[in-house]
């Protein structure tokens, strides 16, 4: 694909882990890509590799202002839009600062919002793009000291689902890609901030468990790699027909039929089993 043909890609949270995969793998498919994080040092390598780096931080709206205006005006276009930016911050629903909780909502959901609404006017023009939205196996399912994150990509998934319908007529698709467990740094700021928040207190025995659970599945066979996900975002951006959506790994894909499978109660059950046995 030559320079002028090729496809524009904004990726959003791509300073590491399954941000950094897909912004590799979409180098290695012919894209242009533009890899976005607030902390642009930690790009240099990508950036070498041939990506575009810039300073974006989904939570302040000039950052997402700025970014797109420069990309639309140095390409005309973006073709694709992968919304990666999120984390994970645990503990229980009870003891959890609003602050905190709203600081989830600001970049889980929000800042995932507003760079949509910045970069739709321009793809509904061209009557074409792809709004890849990276939520999590988390907005299918449910865990104890999870609420906060967990309602966040329940509302990724809801959001992504009344949006899939909006875009249509304009020829942009909507897929939404939901890891399961991957080796990536969130499970470590997760873990943390569980133990920070509720690791003493009426909730310090579940947060062990929960913990000790936690680390055997991140070594574990289950886990899959920030590749593999990027795999998958690769095969929304690129695929004639793009899934609605799309779990992964393996693993991923058992949970999710789990839980469509089994009432709530019985989920609970599978739930308390697995998570609280450590």
């Amino acid at each position: 694909m030559s320079a002028q043909n090729a496809r524009v890609a904004l990726v959003t949270g791509a300073s590491s882990g399954i941000g950094e995969a897909t912004v590799d793998r979409l180098l290695a498919q012919g894209f242009i890509v533009y890899a976005g994080a607030r902390r642009v040092d930690r790009m240099a390598g990508i950036e070498q590799r041939g990506a575009h780096t810039l300073s974006l931080d989904v939570t302040d709206d000039q950052s997402m202002t700025d970014a797109v205006a420069q990309i639309l005006t140095e390409r005309n276009r973006i073709d694709v839009l992968v919304n990666n930016a999120g984390y994970g911050s645990y503990g229980s629903m009870e003891e959890v600062p609003l602050e905190e909780a709203r600081r989830q909502f600001e970049v889980n959901v929000f800042g995932l919002a507003r760079l949509t609404q910045l970069v739709l006017p321009s793809m509904r023009e061209r009557r074409s793009g792809r709004i890849i939205n990276v939520s999590s196996i988390a907005g299918r399912i449910y865990e104890p000291l999870g609420a906060w994150y967990h309602a966040t990509k329940f509302a990724v998934e809801g959001l992504s689902d009344s949006l899939r319908l909006e875009v249509a007529p304009f020829g942009i698709d909507v897929t939404i890609i939901q890891p399961g467990p991957i080796r990536t740094e969130w499970n470590t700021i997760a873990r943390e901030s569980m133990t920070a928040i509720s690791g003493e207190g009426p909730y310090a025995d579940i947060a062990r468990r929960m913990r000790a659970t936690y680390e055997k599945i991140d070594g574990g066979r289950t886990a899959g790699t920030p590749e593999q996900v990027a795999d998958a975002i690769v095969r929304a951006a690129t695929a004639r027909r793009p899934k609605t959506r799309e779990a992964v790994p393996a693993s991923a894909k058992t949970v999710v039929g789990a839980r469509r499978l089994l009432s709530d109660r019985a989920m609970d059950r599978v739930t308390r089993r697995i998570l609280l046995r450590g």
